[in-house]
């Protein structure tokens, strides 16, 4: 399962972006670290079904809508100094190593300082939390490349030392790949000799690691109090930002949950179902007019950009019938994949069962009822079936 996680500073939302997301009951409070051990939940990215091109829906869905399982952290908020164990950082950071993506919650109203205590809106500039923890998390690894150098260094004394080699096994323990190691450095000029590198050497390494393995989103949380020149100055940084009220996307979803509401978390509207009162319609009202102006609450567009964006990944539905679309007990389209763009049939087998990879004989896509070759790349919303001599 991808692993998104939020990060930022304490008190900016993330727990409520939690809780809006996966309904889990955890501590919200409007002071610093209420959390403390990182909440794991399950959120969805949102995609459309394949059910939509058939006469009846498959009952895995909302109205044709799908909604694919994704882990979410909720990380105890990061302060300055983070990498150096301020506020339990190091802890904290380390939270982050299996994440896929890095969602950085930002207070968009500037009412909570760099220490995420409470001031008045608007007195703090939010600018100020953009680069924040992807300083604290190229820190972080530096600082762990830096405690293990003199390991590589030992190593380098042998004849058939390889710098590649030493640096992945210093690596992986962060959550980087061989294949993401070898990738950065090649597109880096460094001395093969350990003993030549410099801090800043180390620092360029730990930067490239970062920014391709823990990419990072900006979510502008607490719109309905930002101050418009506040959302101004987020978007003036270059950096793609989304806009979010994860305090409404909370509200809707309870409020779904208790018959006052039609919604869909994702869409940019709702409608109202259900009796409530004169203070309740008033508050959903001022949701509805944010939600038109923004595209929606935010929430679920970012976690949607995480995964289908950011990480490049598609969505594929394994069937053991073709016709019908059905598994074994004629569920009509029972389970869906994210994969990542350009995965293959035999790449879809391995995800459903190391099994039926290791025994994939061929793939029959269900929309054509053709059957594709091994290296087919696979589309967003394929139907495939898996021949294989395993069960």
């Amino acid at each position: 399962m991808l692993s998104l996680a939020l990060a930022g500073k304490p008190n900016a939302g993330k727990s409520t972006f939690y809780t809006a997301s996966t309904l889990a009951e955890v501590d919200v409070a409007n002071y610093p670290f209420t959390t403390i051990d990182a909440n794991r939940g399950v959120t969805h990215a949102r995609t459309r079904c394949p059910c939509l091109d058939r006469d009846e829906r498959c009952g895995n869905c909302e109205d044709g809508i799908r909604y694919v399982s994704v882990e979410l952290v909720d990380v105890a908020g990061l302060v300055p100094g983070a990498h150096e164990g301020r506020g339990l950082g190091n802890q904290f950071l380390d939270e982050l190593t299996n994440a896929d993506v890095i969602v950085n919650v930002v207070d968009a109203s500037g009412g909570t300082n760099a220490e995420g205590e409470p001031v008045e809106v608007g007195t703090f500039d939010p600018v100020e939390e953009v680069d924040f923890i992807e300083e604290e998390l190229e820190q972080w690894l530096a600082g762990i490349v830096e405690r293990n150098w003199e390991t590589v260094v030992r190593k380098s004394r042998s004849p058939d030392f390889d710098l590649d080699d030493a640096l992945a096994d210093l690596l992986t323990g962060v959550g980087a790949s061989e294949y993401d190691i070898q990738a950065v450095l090649r597109e880096l000029e460094y001395s093969p000799n350990p003993r030549e590198w410099t801090d800043e050497d180390r620092l360029v390494l730990a930067r490239a690691i970062r920014q391709r393995t823990k990419p990072i989103i900006l979510v502008a949380n607490k719109v309905d109090i930002a101050p418009e020149e506040n959302l101004e100055r987020l978007a003036a940084t270059g950096k793609p930002v989304i806009a979010a009220t994860a305090d409404g996307e909370l509200a809707l979803r309870r409020a779904r949950e208790a018959g006052i509401v039609d919604y869909h978390p994702g869409d940019d509207d709702f409608e109202l179902v259900g009796d409530v009162s004169g203070a309740q319609q008033k508050g959903l009202e001022r949701i509805g007019d944010l939600m038109a102006e923004h595209g929606g609450t935010g929430i679920q567009n970012a976690i949607d950009t995480a995964v289908y964006d950011v990480l490049d990944h598609i969505t594929v539905y394994p069937v053991q019938n073709e016709s019908k679309w059905t598994d074994g007990t004629g569920n009509v389209l029972p389970d869906a994949f994210l994969l990542p763009r350009g995965s293959t049939p035999r790449d879809l087998a391995y995800a459903v069962h190391s099994d039926i990879g290791d025994g994939y004989l061929h793939a029959v896509d269900a929309k054509s009822k053709r059957r594709i070759a091994e290296d087919h790349e696979l589309s967003e919303g394929d139907v495939i079936k898996i021949v294989s001599t395993a069960k």
